[in-house]
């Protein structure tokens, strides 16, 4: 069995070398007749997987996207072609959620202004944007959430208009699907009127597409308005952002909020459980046997963690300085973007450090915020 693969998805070796011969690819350019005489096909956002790609395969026994979202893969082809798919939704949530945790605790730091007390609107309720949520609620910090679909759906959670979250939050964190059409379309959600009408002082984030933010407009209303602090993780025309509006950007990252070792690993064994399932195979290989021992032991707590000692904490897992650093050194170059990308592998999550403590200290918090082994 032929099994071509994104080059740049990990775990790959271990999780299917048993399963057939393993084909790396770039996903960014591979083309038909390099899927030619796959019989499984494993992806990520990068690949558009439609009529054109499978065009000269007639032998295809499943597709795979280690992704949340779906919208690079024409669904209806696929099951006209009767061709297995399956995608890993909320493989990487954790990682986004506690990404965009992370950098509003960067900017709370950098601009003296805590992040206790502030007021954050989600826009997106759906895997990263409640894993955002998560993060903040264990925090104590009031969280207002819009999602549309999600109200439609009987979702039984809060929900304000996207005009309440303009008008009462400090800081708005989008965590959005791109949608071109229709009722709901998240194509330039935040065109130039909406940026404009941004009130004093707003944090935006932006962690799930690029587009869902006019960035011609977010550049224009940003040189206008100093007071706007924004972190980018997420670009129109990846893997080319504007260079212009870079600069302008607090943190700026090549599409790595959902990086982390756990989500990748996840994506990638999610992956290899429904091909199992579809051949029909026990999946006998384990996820926490793919990732390295974390290279601090643990953390002993002494007292209980003001936001700057939790921020420490955050950089023992991940520094988000060091990646916003050689993005703003790299993108400009030739497949700067992809090979960032590519070669990010140090990035874990909350769960990867353990940290103790004696006494009767009140951290719970901690580990609803995703720390292990918070206890005596």
């Amino acid at each position: 069995m032929k099994i071509l693969v994104d080059e740049n998805m990990p775990y790959v070796e271990p999780l299917f070398g048993d399963l057939g011969e393993i084909i790396p690819v770039n996903g960014r350019t591979l083309t038909a007749e390099q899927v030619r005489d796959a019989d499984v096909l494993l992806v990520r956002s990068v690949t558009q997987v439609n009529a054109e790609l499978l065009s000269t395969n007639q032998q295809l026994k499943f597709v795979g996207s280690a992704t949340i979202g779906t919208d690079h893969v024409d669904l209806a082809y696929l099951t006209e072609r009767q061709i297995p798919f399956s995608n890993a939704p909320g493989c990487n949530a954790t990682a986004v959620g506690e990404f965009a945790f992370i950098a509003m605790l960067e900017l709370a730091e950098r601009f003296d202004s805590p992040l206790n007390g502030k007021v954050v609107g989600i826009v997106g309720a759906g895997n990263t944007g409640s894993a955002t949520a998560k993060c903040l609620e264990a925090y104590g910090v009031k969280v207002l959430l819009n999602d549309p679909i999600k109200v439609a759906e009987g979702d039984p959670r809060s929900f304000v208009s996207l005009d309440t979250i303009m008008a009462q939050a400090d800081i708005i964190s989008l965590h959005v699907p791109i949608t071109r059409t229709g009722e709901h379309k998240t194509l330039h959600l935040f065109d130039e009127s909406r940026l404009t009408s941004l009130k004093p002082n707003t944090w935006l984030l932006n962690c799930c597409r690029g587009d869902v933010i006019d960035n011609q407009a977010l550049i224009k209303v940003k040189q206008q308005r100093d007071d706007l602090k924004l972190v980018l993780d997420v670009w129109e025309g990846e893997p080319h952002p504007m260079p212009e509006l870079v600069p302008l950007a607090e943190f700026a990252t090549p599409h790595i909020a959902g990086y982390s070792l756990e989500g990748k690993a996840r994506g990638t064994f999610m992956l290899y459980q429904a091909l199992c399932q579809q051949l029909q195979i026990p999946a006998t290989k384990n996820l926490t046997a793919l990732l390295p021992a974390f290279n601090i032991k643990g953390v002993e707590l002494a007292v209980i963690p003001n936001e700057k000692a939790l921020l420490q904490l955050a950089r023992f897992v991940y520094d988000l300085r060091d990646d916003d650093r050689v993005f703003r050194n790299s993108f400009l170059n030739a497949n700067g973007f992809d090979t960032m990308r590519k070669n990010h592998q140090h990035r874990r999550e909350f769960s990867a450090l353990a940290l103790a403590y004696h006494g009767q200290l009140e951290v719970d918090w901690l580990s609803n915020l995703g720390f292990s082994g918070v206890g005596q």
